[in-house]
């Protein structure tokens, strides 16, 4: 029976977990205004242990009394705290809290035992702060608990027993901690757990076999602990285990054949524990293995003797084998040769001999190889000068011979390849299998991920190219070539690289990016009510901050890079938020298409013909199908944005009929009838709302001013549109104006 993805009860539905965890991160801190929409009933008996709880909560974790950061406007004569920053309320029972989530917020203190006074806490979202202190068990009163994120944090102390009351519980992230202790063998009681993380932590003692027996548990990360004894049995009861990560340890005995029985598995990682013995041929000789997609096995650092099985070439869905620094001998079997889909082979440090199989020639992924440190012999096969997507090849420390070697050819895209490499199965582990819960947004060019990777602080977003639509290959290199020379402050940062083989054979491409967590401007201006009925607002001042980002950012473009580039996709999807509200240019808010920056005057649908069907459609209207892209086609884009972030409409809006654009609509109403059109959440939150008359006025003129310059560089004749330095300048007078008003 395949497997049912486990559900969460959100206070009206049950939700699979990815859907819980996209509806948690939009309550956090990161969102400056988050409103309800949804009817609230009178407030009950109950509500009261609500505030009160929340209140304490505030009391013990936000610092400077609770003046400043994320709980500032957590205030005590207040009764609408369902609309409080990062605190979600039921929408069926409206006064109590289901959902606390305030990721990187600045939280410092211990978790009070007052946490437990919220009974009706569906889920804890309170990564990347500075909690420190023990875990109160009072969050065994949690009952109705389905979601515990506190990773990455400062706690200590042992994980209390009375986490197995909340028998709800579906996912729990400890990870990055000072946690020490035994696992709690009661969590083996919570039936319904389908992932535990509690990687990075100071655990010792053995895995409890209670942990096996969990029905739907797919994930097990246990990393970076002091945890000993064997690998449970119960493990290979669990039909349903994706990813078993046990690294660095003190893990002993040999390694358990039945793993096999877990038909799911695709990620085993026993890296650097104290295993010994053989490798089971009967792991790798299982019917269920065999037929499976592992795509990992690291058995590296341990004290494994004897031969590689054959049996290890059945497994030919392999991405990464990793067997280095054991104490393995024997030859290398040319079964290997029948792992098409390797794209690492580690073998250094062992005792292996003989020679090099001539079936590795049909390793076509292999993007690293390392035997050295062996004692193998015989001559170096002359294929290896075939495998084109070798990037690392180590033979040292052998008794190897050959001719010397030829000058390679010159990389011709040498950015891209200094950059850090990650392989396939790193990012596979980095974004949990690319799971739905990591997804931020998909279109026809690809789709982008969050993701953290090993030994990472930071979280990363993972671009994911769809490489069989037309022009999209080319668009891998062609963005590493235009990127290599551009570094802003609100551009979006290339990290590094990815191109290899998944899996399947399949050519697979990916950039890793810089993490924007407030999404895109586009869901910020255009947003889509959750279930709770909550709706995300962009006050004034927000909006005037983006604008001078964005401004800034093309005005580099334009002005300040060699040579200068042009954006060519510029509109809300493109722009990207971070944790402050900071805008950045790029081109994966939604991914409804691919974006790239030119050089000038680049006869682009001469040179690539295969954009027309790539570029937003929409765009064309101001290119005009002309064969050159400016910098003043740019600067309309630019003013569209700022008309959309003014009036809340999109260009392509189904009233802009017959002749009727946006750029007329705005127009039309200027100067006497602006109010009129203005976007009506764009009115001033209560905090700056309360000004004078003659602020007032100052609060308009701002707004006129800017209307005047989306309309002036909307224009339809490019050169009656302003420079972009004169854009720059214009828009910072503006928040300079604006800026005065709030004192």
């Amino acid at each position: 029976m395949k497997q049912q993805m486990p559900s969460a009860y959100t206070g009206t539905h049950w939700l699979p977990v990815p859907v819980v965890v996209a509806i948690i991160l939009l309550a956090t801190l990161s969102c400056p205004t988050v409103v309800s929409s949804a009817p609230t009933e009178p407030l009950q008996n109950t509500s009261g242990t609500d505030l009160q709880g929340l209140l304490c909560l505030k009391l013990h974790l936000s610092g400077n009394n609770g003046t400043t950061g994320a709980m500032a406007p957590w205030k005590n004569d207040s009764v609408q705290y369902c609309s409080w920053p990062g605190v979600i309320c039921s929408k069926r029972h409206a006064s109590r809290v289901v959902v606390l989530a305030l990721e990187a917020a600045d939280l410092n203190g211990q978790i009070p035992p007052c946490v437990g006074s919220l009974t009706f806490l569906r889920a804890i979202h309170l990564p990347s702060n500075q909690l420190n202190g023990q875990l109160p068990p009072e969050i065994g009163h949690l009952k109705h608990l389905t979601y515990l994120n506190l990773s990455y944090n400062s706690l200590t102390g042992k994980i209390p027993d009375a986490l197995s009351s909340c028998s709800h519980l579906q996912f729990i992230d400890l990870t990055n901690n000072f946690l020490d202790g035994e696992i709690p063998s009661s969590l083996g009681e919570c039936s319904d757990l389908w992932e535990i993380h509690l990687m990075n932590n100071k655990l010792y003692g053995i895995i409890p076999e209670g942990l096996g027996t969990l029905p739907n548990l797919t994930y097990l990360v246990l990393a970076n602990n002091i945890l000993s004894g064997g690998i449970p049995f119960s493990l290979g009861s669990n039909p349903f285990l994706f990813s078993v990560i046990l690294t660095n340890n003190t893990l002993t005995g040999g390694i358990p054949f039945f793993l096999a029985n877990s038909s799911s598995l695709e990620y085993l990682d026993l890296t650097n524990n104290n295993l010994d013995g053989e490798i089971p041929s009967a792991l790798l000789n299982s019917p269920s293995i065999r037929v499976l997609a592992l795509a990992g096995l690291d058995l590296s650092h341990n004290n494994l003797s004897g031969e590689i099985p054959l049996e290890i070439g059945s497994l030919i869905n392999f991405g990464v084998l990793n067997i280095s620094n054991n104490q393995l001998s024997g030859t290398i079997p040319s079964t290997l040769g029948n792992c098409m889909h390797l794209e690492s082979l580690h073998m250094e440090g062992n005792l292996l001999h003989g020679t090099i199989p001539e079936s590795f020639s049909a390793l076509r992924g292999v993007t690293e190889m390392d035997l050295s440190r062996n004692d193998l012999s015989g001559e170096i096969p002359g294929f290896f000068e075939s495998l084109s997507s070798m990037k690392l090849l180590n033979l040292s420390f052998n008794n190897l011979e050959g001719p010397k070697r030829k000058k390679v050819k010159q990389d011709s895209h040498p950015f891209c390849k200094e950059l850090r490499k990650f392989s396939y199965a790193d990012l596979v582990q980095a974004t949990n299998g690319f799971s739905l819960a990591n997804l931020v947004g998909s279109g026809k060019s690809g789709s982008v991920y969050k993701g953290r990777f090993q030994h990472e602080e930071h979280t990363f977003a993972v671009k994911v190219f769809k490489l069989d639509q037309v022009g999209i290959p080319k668009s891998f290199l062609a963005e590493c070539e235009a990127l290599k020379n551009t570094r802003h402050r609100n551009l979006l940062k290339v990290i590094t690289a990815c191109s290899t083989f998944d899996p399947s054979g399949q050519e697979f491409k990916a950039l890793i990016l810089e993490y924007m967590p407030n999404g895109s401007l586009e869901s910020w201006l255009y947003p889509k009510p959750t279930m709770y009925g909550l709706i995300r607002q962009l006050n004034l001042g927000f909006r005037i901050t983006i604008a001078m980002d964005i401004a800034s950012a093309l005005d580099y473009l334009h002005s300040h890079s060699v040579p200068p580039l042009v954006h060519c996709d510029l509109k809300p999807s493109n722009v990207l938020l971070d944790d402050v509200m900071g805008a950045h240019l790029a081109d994966f808010g939604s991914l409804n298409n691919h974006m790239f920056i030119f050089p000038l005057f680049v006869n682009v649908l001469f040179y690539f013909p295969a954009l027309r069907d790539v570029i937003d459609y929409t765009h064309f209207t101001e290119y005009g199908f002309r064969s050159k892209l400016s910098t003043e086609g740019d600067v309309y884009s630019y003013g569209i944005i700022i008309l959309e972030m003014l009036t809340g409409k999109r260009p392509t809006d189904e009233m802009f009929t017959n002749g009727l654009s946006l750029h007329k609509f705005v127009q039309k109403a200027f100067p006497h009838k602006i109010g009129e059109i203005l976007d009506p959440s764009i009115i001033l939150s209560s905090e700056e709302g309360d000004v004078g008359n003659d602020a007032a006025a100052n609060v308009e003129s701002c707004i006129m001013h800017l209307v005047k310059l989306g309309l002036s560089c909307s224009v339809e004749t490019p050169k009656d549109r302003p420079k972009i330095q004169d854009v720059y300048a214009e828009v910072i007078t503006i928040n300079e104006a604006f800026a005065a008003l709030r004192g």
